[in-house]
């Protein structure tokens, strides 16, 4: 009954990751490595927000533009 207690409970364990090249198990990283890392990440998520805000203003536009059609269409066919 312990036995499959025990394995029971190992499965739920984290799994230990392969060691790195400097003898780590990968889990602690240089501050330069992580500003580095978060720098990246900052820029690419700077980008995808230009391109969502460029997306949003042609939305924008396209809406505006259907209105004012629709408005012209109405008065010229009065």
């Amino acid at each position: 009954m312990s036995q499959q207690l025990e394995r029971a409970i190992a499965r739920f364990r984290p799994k230990e990751r392969a060691p790195s090249d400097n003898g780590e198990t990968g889990r602690r990283v240089s501050a330069a490595a992580f500003r580095a890392v978060v720098e990246q990440r900052l820029r690419s998520l700077e980008r995808d927000i230009g391109e969502m805000k460029g997306r949003l203003n042609g939305l924008i536009f396209l809406v505006i533009g259907t209105v004012i059609t629709q408005v012209v269409l109405k008065v010229v066919a009065a």
